[in-house]
Parts: C-alpha cells; sequence; structure tokens
C-alpha cells in the first residue's frame, strides 16, 4: 500500500468514482465537467455548467505557516486555489466568462479568528479583480460561512462555479482523436499576470506532500493539522521546517512559500485561445487529481497517449520525491509534475497555441500525441525510463 493510501487519500478517487456510478453523466460523457440541458432558460442552444472544488488540505498548509510566521496574507493564496481548482476545470469545456461562484468556508472559531477568515474572504474578490482585467468575469455571489469546529479541525475553503453558455462554444473532448498532438502549458515560472514565482505544485496531493516533507515537529506541536487515528510512521516524516530556505537556480525560497505558491489559473491565456483559435481546439485536460494520469477519464477508448516530451518537473516535486522516497509511477498519478494544462490539437495549429501561451508568459510545447490503439492506454517518458498506465 503506498504512503498516499495509508493516510486515508486517494489519488484516483476510486470509492467516489463507485459512489456516483449511477448519476447522470451529462449530454457529453467526456467533457471535462458535467454538463447539463439548459434548465434555468429552456433553450436547446445553451446549457448549464455547475462545478464545485477547493482548495483540499492545502489549508492546513497555510495553517501552519500563519502559525510559524505571523503571516496572515498567506490565507490569500488558499482563496486563490478554492477559485482556480473550479475556474480551471470550467476552462476545459470552453467556459472563461459570465461566471457565478459561491464560497463555502467551515472553520474551527476557536483557532481560527475573524482575521484569517477576512483575508480569505477579501482574497476572493481581489482574485475576481485581477481576472475582470483580462476580461474573465466572475460574480462573487457571497456563500455559507459556517463555525463549526465539531466537524473541522482548522479551516476548509471551497467553493461552487456556475455559467450558462452557448453548446456551439464547448469543448466536449469528442474531438480527440489519433493524430493530434498535445499542448502542454506550465504550472510553474512566472506568469506576466502573477505576481511572484509559482513552484508549480497547485491544490493537489498536498497531503502527501505535507507529511512527506514536513518535520515531525509538527505533529507534536499541531495535532490539530492531521487526523489523529494515523498510523504515526506516516505522519510528518520529512526532514524540512516551512521557514527553511531551498535555492532553486538563482533564486533563495523556503519550503513554505514553495508548498504555498497560489494554484496558477489559465484564465486569462484560455480566453484569448478560445475567442481567436476556437476551431484549433479538440480537447482540454486540467491535470488536477490524478496528475498525469488525468487524460486517460477523458479521450476515447481506442487510443494511446504518448507523453515523451514533457517539461523538467520544478524542485518541489524533486524534493517531495527526495523525501518520500516514492516511485516514478506514483509521483506521475498524484501530482502534475509541472505541467499542468493539456491542449488536444492539430499539428499546424500547434505553434499557434504555443505563441499565445508565451505571449503571457507561461511555458508551452508539444509534449506528446494521440495514437490509434486497441485500448486506451497512457505511456510517459520520465528521466528514469517510461511509465504505462
Amino acid at each position: 500500500m503506498s504512503l498516499y493510501s495509508k493516510r486515508g487519500v486517494s489519488a484516483q478517487k476510486e470509492e467516489v468514482h463507485a459512489a456516483t456510478k449511477n448519476l447522470d453523466k451529462g449530454l457529453y460523457e467526456k467533457a471535462f465537467c458535467k454538463i447539463y440541458a439548459d434548465i434555468i432558460c429552456g433553450d436547446d442552444d445553451w446549457v448549464n455548467v455547475m462545478h464545485a472544488d477547493g482548495a483540499g488540505t492545502k489549508s492546513i498548509l497555510a495553517y501552519l505557516y500563519w502559525k510559524e510566521t505571523g503571516d496572515v496574507s498567506v490565507w490569500k493564496g488558499i482563496a486563490q486555489d478554492a477559485i482556480v481548482m473550479n475556474l480551471d476545470d470550467l476552462l476545459c469545456v470552453g467556459i472563461y466568462d459570465k461566471i457565478l461562484f459561491s464560497s463555502t468556508i467551515d472553520r474551527n472559531k476557536n483557532l481560527i479568528p475573524a482575521e484569517v477568515l477576512e483575508a480569505v474572504i477579501n482574497g476572493t474578490q481581489e482574485f475576481f479583480d485581477r481576472m475582470k482585467g483580462f476580461g474573465v468575469n466572475i460574480s462573487f455571489m457571497g456563500g455559507e460561512t459556517a463555525d463549526v469546529g465539531d466537524v473541522v479541525r482548522t479551516m476548509a475553503v471551497n467553493g461552487t462555479m456556475t455559467a450558462r453558455w452557448p453548446k456551439a462554444k464547448l469543448i466536449t473532448n469528442e474531438k480527440i482523436k489519433a493524430g493530434n498532438v498535445i499542448v502542454g502549458l506550465t504550472g510553474f515560472g512566472q506568469a506576466n499576470y502573477e505576481t511572484s514565482y509559482n513552484s508549480g505544485l497547485a491544490s493537489n496531493g498536498l497531503t502527501s506532500a505535507r507529511h512527506d516533507v514536513l518535520h515531525k515537529t509538527y505533529g507534536a506541536r499541531f495535532q490539530e493539522s492531521y487526523d489523529t487515528s494515523l498510523d504515526e510512521s506516516v505522519v510528518y516524516i520529512g526532514p524540512y521546517r516551512i521557514t527553511d530556505e531551498i535555492k532553486d537556480g538563482d533564486r533563495t525560497t523556503t519550503i513554505g512559500e514553495l508548498l504555498l505558491s497560489p494554484t496558477r489559473t489559465f484564465a486569462p491565456i484560455m480566453k484569448e485561445l478560445l475567442e481567436n483559435h476556437f476551431d484549433s481546439i479538440n480537447g482540454l485536460v486540467h491535470c488536477s487529481g490524478g496528475g498525469q494520469t488525468k487524460c486517460l477519464k477523458f479521450v476515447p477508448d481506442n487510443v494511446r497517449i504518448v507523453k515523451d516530451n514533457l517539461f523538467e518537473p520544478p524542485i518541489i516535486f524533486k524534493l517531495i520525491q527526495e523525501a518520500s522516497k516514492s516511485d516514478d509511477k506514483e509521483m506521475y498519478q498524484v501530482f502534475n509534475m509541472g505541467t499542468r494544462l493539456e491542449i488536444y490539437t492539430n499539428e499546424k495549429d500547434a505553434e499557434t497555441i504555443i505563441s499565445v501561451s508565451k505571449r503571457f508568459g507561461v511555458d508551452a510545447q508539444v509534449i506528446g500525441r494521440v495514437e490509434e490503439n486497441e485500448k486506451k492506454e497512457l505511456v510517459l517518458k520520465t528521466p528514469n525510463g517510461n511509465l504505462v498506465y
């Protein structure tokens, strides 16, 4: 059993998928988000989409960082994480504008004071204001903030996004086919719409990252930061403290800053691509839960996905792998490994897509291709050899 499983989490969410197997799959089974007929207005040419997600256990890292440093601004990044895990999933079905957002925050009032709550709420509005400057309009509709200390140890930050969208402007992944190439966009570096360097970690695999990287003393000092029913052999088993400095090329940063880099949104890039190059996009996959294997849920059943030119993973993933001693197979199905958005396109259109992304300061390249195959298969080329899923 992997460390990830021993901590009570699953990269593939097998039990969740089993529990929801009888639910309506929506209009387009391969679409990245569930898409429904236009229930709101009853127009056959439009659809409705509602999507819920959140920052996951990254809020616990923010809690530890805040307790260690006193820096309450770290919680603004958690607000961005909760938004982007919704927004960038909606981007993958072609939705980038006129979106409604409702926030859901559960906190333990005895541990999370009002100033933290204010930082999350203010951070939410600040992110929306920044996106509005790129023509991505998201209306903050309020939401629910509950003090539920009996349920939540520290704080959980989640949200729901809703949109009504023209059917003719959807990306449903049904056009993905053999002969397509895959353009990958990085989750690390610094986009020209970001205020600081991004480690690329995003908001998936944080239970593993937290326990594998951070030192045992965090469990002793902050028992509220983990499930105390876990075997102690998997609780905070790493070599680092949050404030430990790390040399990353010419940059000096800290472990805490690498772990807490706010999840990058690709909304400014995708707005331009979806408005001006819509017909060049055959499919979109956000490498979130399931990491580099996420695509297997959304591509046709008779193809082999070959990713043989992925970006070199940035330093945060190397630190996690060294600390956890996880093999490549587990790393690539838990983490995005630095390549976070996949655009399936025709070879002749790839360079245009790459140039748009690079104009926003986000590196992009052809990372692989789609081949005919009798059964669905994924082949990943890593520095240590090929992986097959």
